[in-house]
């Protein structure tokens, strides 16, 4: 364990250095699927549980020992699922009239048990727990009682193409500071595609938690037929805790009824999925991580983005986004060797780009690459502007 202040490894009352267990927090091989994120000090995982690679937990993997909780070993709630990546959302403010709980939000590909063909059906998910959540009393007892997923739909409605591996997500709060305009960038490739194809698409937090409210999907069969589904029992399970809740009685989910938890252990996947249509598409090319900035420029009320996305080959390819349009702006090699990129950091204006053994950093803005009035119009997404009087295209400043 570290100490931050003073960045230095913290020691025991012997004087021994503290050591812990990696087991639940990060997975035995490097090549598996994991994501975490800190909450509160707390940190939250999504990896796999045993050597083989074969159990997995979205877990609370520190914090004192009772809290320690993990999703319950059933196909119904994690089917060999591919993680991708996580989210902290504070909502537990003061301007927040419900008393509305923290949230953690995951996302990863499963194979679907939803849909019963010959072949095994990927599907793209966001999971959500609650902070406060420590489990139930009888049933669920160390287990999430909050835990519910949905499907996320990146489809181009005109073609029928559906995207539905996802392998990124990019998480921003388009009104800094308020957490209910945080929106996901995931970027999806197909599994029934030979050629490479990457996909970009957003979703808000709103939609999400629209879905994720709505109404449950019953998973039962009974011989050929669907039984007709449970009764969704009160208070509404999955919920978090929040002052309404509380004003009940129910001050944590250890006070929650066997009947609710019950039912969410049954039914950890709603009816409706989170669709919307690609930002971005582009053939030919397999984007494996991507980031994404706003301009604050402001066209027919359509906001810039620009998306730092990087192929597989080690290779940057900057995209200007307006509205459902996306000029590619600029194609850069970054590591002589090609190497796969394992992460993007954006710090102030700059796009930290890491491989295995090496590290890259490119500007984010990308104005002084333009060299005619054209390439820095067909930037101006990125906050570049062309001036006459100087000959040359330079950013903006406008974030």
């Amino acid at each position: 364990m570290q100490e931050l202040s003073s960045f230095t490894l913290e020691k025991a009352d012997d004087g021994e250095v503290k050591m812990e267990t990696g087991k639940g927090k990060c997975p035995f091989e490097p090549s598996q699927h994991y994501t975490a994120v800190m909450a509160g000090g707390i940190l939250y995982t999504a990896a796999t549980s045993n050597f083989l690679g074969t159990l997995f937990d979205i877990s609370r993997a520190t914090g004192p020992e009772q809290e320690r909780i993990r999703t319950e070993r059933s196909i119904n709630w994690l089917n060999d699922p591919e993680f991708v990546s996580s989210a902290f959302i504070e909502e537990s403010t003061d301007r927040n009239p419900t008393g509305d709980d923290d949230k953690i939000y995951f996302f990863f590909t499963e194979v679907a048990k939803e849909y019963d063909l010959y072949t095994k059906v990927k599907v793209p998910r966001v999971a959500r727990v609650c902070k406060s959540d420590v489990g139930g009393m009888k049933t669920l007892q160390r287990r999430w009682t909050t835990f519910l997923k949905a499907q996320l739909v990146c489809e181009d409605k005109p073609s029928g193409q559906r995207y539905n591996v996802l392998t990124d997500v990019f998480s921003m709060q388009h009104s800094p500071g308020e957490a209910s305009s945080t929106h996901f960038y995931g970027l999806f490739t197909s599994q029934w595609e030979r050629d490479e194809l990457s996909a970009v698409c957003v979703f808000s937090l709103s939609d999400i938690n629209k879905v994720l409210n709505g109404p449950f999907k019953e998973l039962k069969k009974n011989c050929e037929n669907w039984i007709n589904p449970d009764p969704v029992p009160s208070p509404r399970p999955g919920q978090c805790l929040n002052t309404e809740l509380k004003a009940e009685g129910f001050e944590s989910s250890l006070k929650l009824p066997d009947k609710v938890l019950t039912f969410v252990r049954d039914h950890p996947l709603m009816e409706n999925s989170v669709t919307a249509a690609p930002l971005l598409v582009r053939k030919g090319t397999k984007y494996t991580k991507l980031a994404v900035t706003l301009t604050g420029i402001y066209i027919f009320d359509e906001t810039y983005r620009s998306c730092v996305c990087v192929a597989d080959r080690g290779e940057l390819h900057r995209v200007a986004v307006v509205g459902q349009n996306a000029t590619l702006l600029e194609e850069r090699s970054l590591f002589s060797s090609q190497e796969p990129v394992n992460n993007i950091l954006l710090q102030q204006g700059w796009a930290l780009v890491s491989s295995l053994h090496s590290l890259a950093r490119v500007p984010t803005e990308g104005c002084s690459l333009c060299t005619s009035c054209e390439t820095c119009a067909r930037a101006s997404g990125l906050g570049c502007v062309w001036s006459f009087k100087k000959g040359e295209c330079s950013y903006t400043g406008l974030e």
